[in-house]
C-alpha cells in the first residue's frame, strides 16, 4: 500500500504497526472539538501538528458533531493543513458517516488519502458509486463488515461481508486491492454472554482469513472496545490489549487504535494474568470469564509493583544468564558465567551455549517486536561483560576457532569530514547482538583507511555512516575507490541525510558490487544476515541491482518541476513586512559578547525530551511517549536511567557547556543577503536562499533577508554554543567497561543539553540582552512549541541549507574560543553543538527552503564567490535538475 502526504508512506510487511493519529476528531476530543466550535482552527493546527510530532503516520480528521456544518469545517481545516508542509507530510485519513463530507474532503486533499470509511450496509449501488469515487479522487479506503442486515458479529459473517466487498471492488470497480483496508470489527470479550466468547477469536480468525484469502486487502480496527466489561481496572485493560494486539498483528492486522494510556508491554504483563486475560480471548477453557473476573477482583486498582523480584535467581544458572541478558541485568552475570564455566569443556562452549542462546532469545524479541532498541542495548552490556570476563580463558585456551560461531565480520565507519556516530553505535550494538563481529573505526575516518583495514581484517561487509550532507559525497569516493581496488565486498550505507534514491543514484554506479541502503537500526540485522549467507547474497544482490535500477531510472527521466517560478518571480514576489520603531529592537549593547559557561543543572529544565527518545527509535511525543501502548514501559525506563545519569553528569561535572554570541547592525543587501555592520564599518555579509516553488494566492517566496529592513537600521544576532566539551574521559571509561548503553546514552544526552543550551540563552537574548521580550513568560513547553518572538534558524537545516554560512558564524562569534571547531566538511565539533543566527522581527518564521533551479544555483554561487560545482555540493538535496 502506498499512501502520501507531500511525503510517501509505503505499508509493507516489514511496516510492523501503522499509527493513525486520532486526536484531529471532534467525536475523540474534546479540545479539538472545542476549538473546531470556537473557530480557534490555528490552535486546532496544532493540535494536528503534536500528532504528526508524536509520531503518527497517518491523521485522522473528523467533523461530525450535530452542531457543526460538517463539510464546511472539513474543507476549512484541510486548505490550512495544506498550507503547513510539518503537517501535510504525512497522509490524511478522511472520516465521516456522511458522504457528503467523505467527498468535499477528498477535493482537498494533497497526495493520496484514505476514506472513513464506505460499507454494504445502503446496498451494493451506492457502494460501488461510492467506491469509483474514492478511486477516481485517487485515494485508498476502509471498508467496514456492514452490509444490508447489519454490522458482522460473528467468523462467518466477517469473511463473507469483508470477501463479498472485496470482490466487488476488485472484480467490478477495479479497485486496487494493496487499496483496500478492512476493518472486521472488534466487540467486547468476558460479557458473561455466551455469544460474545469467540468475539476475540472471530477478529484474529477472520484477520487472518483476510490477509490469507484477499490479497493484496489490510486489516484495522478499534482496540480499546474489547475490554469494555473491565472498565474501570485499568490493570487488566492494559494487559488485555497488549495480549489483544499482539496477537492481532501476529494474525495479519495492520493498523489500528487503542488509548495510550491503557496499554502493557506484552512481556511485562505477570503471566498468571496474561494466562487467564490469553484464555478469555482465544476462548480456551468453558470458565475463562469467571476466571479472570474472579482475578480482576484481586487487583481491582492495584498497581504494578515496582520493587526489584530476584525469584528469577533460584533458577539453573543457563536460565539465569538468559533472563539477565534479556532484561539487561548486569550484577550477577560474572558470578554466573562464573558459576557455569566448569560445566564446559573449553570456555567457547559456555559462549556458544547459554550465552549465545541468550542473545538469540534477544534477537527473536527484538524482531518480533516485543523488545525495543534500548533493551536490546541493555542486553548488549550484559554479553560483553560476560564475554570480557571469559576473555583470560579464552586466551588461555588459544582456541584457533574461537570465532567461528560467528555470523560474519563487519566493518562501521562515520565518514571524514563528520564527527556524528550515535546511529552507527546503535547499529553496531544491534549486529553484534546478532552474533556479527564488529569493527568500529570511530568517526572522521579517510576512505584509505576504511579501505585498508577492511582487506586486512577480510570483513564480509563495510557500514558507511554520515549525518551531513557533504558526507554523501565522501560516500561517493569510498564506492569509487572500493571498485578501483576491485573489492568484492558489499557496502551498506546509513545516516540522516542518505536516502534509498541518493543510494541508487549517485552510489551504485560507482560500485559494481552489491550497495544497500540501510534507514534504520532494525532493518540493518536481516539485511546483514542476507550479505553475509553465500546462499542468500547473489539472490539479495540481484534483487537490489534491480530496484535500484528502477529508482535511478524514475529518477533520472523524472520530467522537471513546472511549479518552480523562475528566480526574478519568486523574488518580486518576496515576503513584505512593516519595518518600523514598532518592529525593529535596538539592542543594548552591540557585538560580539563574552563567552559563557552554562549551568547543567540549568540547562536540565530547558531540555526537549520527544528527539531523546527519537535516538533510540523510540517515537512519540514526550510526556505522552511514557504511557504509549507499545513502547511507555521501555521509555519509561529509558527515561528513568537518563535522570540519574543526568544526576551524574551534574553533579560529578563529567561535561562542559559553553555558549557565545553577538548580535550587530543589519540591512538587507540586494534580494538575498543581510549586511552586517560593527561601529559603523562593513562586518560580514550572511547569504541566504529564496523558495521557487509556486505558492498559493497570497503565499510568500520566502528567504531569510525578508526579516530584515532593506532601507533603514536593522539588527540581527549570531550564536553557537556546545555541550560535549570533556566528554572523552568518560566515553573512554564506558568503552572499558564495554558499556555501549552508558555510551550511547551519555552522547544522546550531550546532544540534549547542547539544544537546551540554545533554547536557554536564545530565551537570555530575547529578556535580558537584546530585550525585544522583556515580558515574556513561558514555561518550557511553550519554549519547545516556539510560541516566542523571533526565530533562530541554523545552517544545514530547511530555511538555510547550506553548511558554509557556519564558516562565517564561526569567524564572527570566535567560536574556537569556547572549544568549539569545523571540520573540512563543516559539521561541528564537538558533535554535541548547535549555532545558528537570531532574527526579531514579530512575524519572522521558520520556513522549508524546497527546490532551487539552476539559475538561482549559479547567481547564488557568483554572490559567495565560489563555482556553481561547489555550490551544487552544498546544496544537492534543493537541486529541482540532474546533475
Amino acid at each position: 500500500m502506498r499512501l502520501s502526504g507531500l511525503e510517501p508512506l509505503s505499508i509493507s510487511p516489514a511496516s510492523n504497526f501503522v499509527n493513525v493519529g486520532e486526536r484531529t476528531n471532534v467525536t475523540g476530543s474534546r479540545k479539538f472539538l472545542r476549538l473546531i466550535k470556537e473557530d480557534l482552527y490555528d490552535e486546532a493546527l496544532e493540535v494536528a501538528r503534536d500528532q504528526v510530532e508524536g509520531g503518527a503516520q497517518i491523521l485522522d480528521v473528523n467533523m461530525d458533531e450535530g452542531m457543526l456544518d460538517g463539510k464546511e469545517a472539513m474543507v476549512k481545516f484541510l486548505h490550512l493543513i495544506a498550507a503547513e508542509p510539518d503537517i501535510a507530510r504525512i497522509p490524511i485519513m478522511i472520516d465521516s458517516s456522511k458522504w457528503e463530507i467523505i467527498e468535499a474532503g477528498l477535493k482537498c486533499v494533497q497526495g493520496k488519502s484514505v476514506v472513513n470509511s464506505i460499507s454494504l450496509k445502503g446496498g451494493e449501488a451506492e457502494f460501488i458509486r461510492q467506491a469509483k469515487l474514492v478511486r477516481r479522487y485517487g485515494a485508498a479506503v476502509i471498508v467496514m463488515a456492514f452490509d444490508e442486515k447489519g454490522q458482522a458479529d460473528t467468523y462467518q459473517r466477517r469473511i463473507e461481508i469483508c470477501e463479498r466487498s472485496y470482490r466487488i471492488l476488485v472484480d467490478r470497480v477495479k479497485f486496487p486491492a494493496e487499496d483496500i483496508i478492512f476493518d472486521p470489527n472488534i466487540f467486547p470479550v468476558a460479557t458473561g454472554i455466551e455469544e460474545h466468547r469467540k468475539n476475540a477469536l472471530d477478529f484474529f480468525q477472520a484477520t487472518q482469513w483476510i490477509k490469507e484469502n484477499l490479497p493484496g486487502a489490510k486489516v484495522s480496527g478499534g482496540v480499546s472496545n474489547v475490554s469494555f466489561s473491565f472498565r474501570g481496572n485499568q490493570l487488566v485493560r492494559e494487559a488485555m490489549h497488549a495480549a489483544f494486539l499482539y496477537h492481532g498483528i501476529q494474525h495479519g492486522m495492520d493498523m489500528g487504535i487503542v488509548n495510550p494510556s491503557m496499554l502493557e508491554v506484552y512481556e511485562e504483563v505477570p503471566k498468571d494474568l496474561m494466562e487467564r486475560v490469553e484464555d478469555v480471548l482465544l476462548d480456551r477453557r468453558d470458565d475463562a470469564t469467571e476466571r479472570l473476573l474472579d482475578f480482576a477482583e484481586t487487583v481491582k486498582g492495584e498497581a504494578r509493583s515496582k520493587e526489584k523480584d530476584l525469584a528469577w535467581r533460584d533458577a539453573p544458572v543457563a536460565k539465569r544468564i538468559e533472563h539477565a541478558l534479556v532484561k539487561g541485568i548486569v550484577d550477577f552475570i560474572e558470578a554466573d558465567v562464573e558459576e557455569a564455566r566448569p560445566n564446559f569443556d573449553r570456555v567457547l562452549g559456555l559462549i556458544e551455549g547459554p550465552l549465545m542462546d541468550g542473545m538469540n532469545v534477544v534477537g527473536d524479541l527484538f524482531g518480533s517486536g516485543k523488545m525495543f532498541l534500548p533493551q536490546v542495548v541493555k542486553s548488549a552490556r550484559v554479553m560483553k561483560k560476560a564475554v570480557a570476563y571469559l576473555e583470560p580463558y579464552l586466551e588461555a585456551e588459544k582456541a584457533a576457532n574461537a570465532d567461528q560461531s560467528k555470523r560474519g565480520k563487519i566493518l562501521m565507519a562515520t565518514v571524514k569530514g563528520d564527527v556524528h556516530d550515535i546511529g552507527k553505535n546503535i547499529v553496531g550494538v544491534v549486529l553484534a547482538c546478532n552474533n556479527f563481529d564488529i569493527i568500529d573505526l570511530g568517526v572522521m575516518v579517510p576512505l584509505h583507511e576504511i579501505i585498508e583495514k577492511a582487506k586486512a581484517e577480510e570483513v564480509d561487509l563495510i557500514g558507511l555512516s554520515g549525518l551531513i550532507t557533504p558526507s554523501l559525497d565522501e560516500m561517493i569516493e569510498v564506492a569509487k575507490e572500493m571498485e578501483r581496488q576491485s573489492l568484492d565486498i558489499p557496502l551498506m550505507i546509513g545516516g540522516a541525510t542518505t536516502s534509498r534514491a541518493h543510494t541508487a543514484v549517485k552510489i551504485v554506479p560507482e560500485y559494481s558490487n552489491i550497495v544497500v541502503h540501510v534507514n534504520d537500526a532494525s532493518r540493518s540485522v536481516p539485511i546483514a544476515q542476507s550479505l553475509t549467507r553465500k546462499s542468500s547474497r547473489e539472490v539479495l544482490g540481484a534483487q537490489l541491482k534491480a530496484e535500484y535500477a528502477k529508482v535511478r531510472e524514475g529518477y533520472l527521466n523524472r520530467a522537471k518541476e513546472r511549479n518552480l517560478l523562475s528566480i526574478a518571480e519568486a523574488r518580486a514576489n518576496h515576503l513584505k513586512l512593516e519595518f518600523s520603531a514598532d518592529t525593529i529592537y535596538k539592542s543594548a549593547k552591540l557585538g560580539r559578547q563574552a563567552a559563557l559557561t552554562f549551568d547543567l543543572a540549568v540547562l536540565r529544565e530547558y531540555i526537549d525530551w520527544t528527539p531523546f527518545f527519537q535516538t533510540w527509535q523510540l517515537h512519540g511525543k514526550y510526556p505522552r511517549i511514557l504511557e504509549d501502548e507499545l513502547v511507555g514501559a521501555e521509555a519509561q525506563k529509558l527515561f528513568a536511567d537518563a535522570q540519574a545519569m543526568l544526576d551524574q553528569i551534574i553533579s560529578e561535572s563529567w561535561i562542559e557547556a559553553k555558549g557565545v554570541f553577538g548580535i550587530w547592525e543589519a540591512k538587507r543587501k540586494g534580494a538575498d543577503d543581510i549586511q552586517l555592520y560593527e561601529n559603523g564599518q562593513e562586518k560580514a555579509l550572511l547569504l541566504s536562499l529564496r523558495q521557487q516553488s509556486l505558492k498559493a494566492k497570497g503565499a510568500s517566496n520566502m528567504a531569510l533577508a525578508d526579516f530584515v529592513a532593506e532601507d533603514r537600521r536593522d539588527y540581527v544576532g549570531a550564536f553557537a554554543v556546545c555541550a560535549g566539551l570533556g566528554i572523552e574521559s568518560k566515553l573512554a571509561e564506558f568503552k572499558e567497561n564495554h558499556d555501549d548503553y552508558s555510551s550511547i546514552l551519555l552522547k544522546a544526552l550531550a546532544d540534549r543539553l547542547a539544544e537546551a543550551a540554545a533554547e536557554y540563552l536564545h530565551r537570555e537574548v530575547r529578556i535580558k540582552h537584546w530585550g525585544y521580550a522583556k515580558e515574556e513568560a513561558l514555561n518550557n513547553d511553550e519554549l519547545i512549541a516556539e510560541k516566542y518572538q523571533g526565530i533562530r534558524p541554523a545552517p544545514g537545516y530547511p530555511a538555510c541549507p547550506d553548511h558554509l554560512e557556519k564558516n562565517t558564524l564561526f569567524e564572527i562569534l570566535e567560536a574556537e574560543e569556547i572549544g568549539m571547531s569545523l571540520t573540512e566538511s563543516l559539521a561541528m565539533n564537538p558533535a554535541a553543538s548547535v549555532s545558528g543566527y537570531y532574527f526579531a522581527h514579530p512575524e519572522a518564521r521558520y520556513f522549508g527552503l524546497g527546490k532551487l533551479d539552476q539559475d538561482q544555483v549559479v547567481d547564488y554561487a557568483r554572490r559567495r564567490g565560489i563555482s556553481q560545482e561547489e555550490a551544487e555540493k552544498w546544496l544537492r538535496p534543493n537541486l529541482n535538475y540532474n546533475l
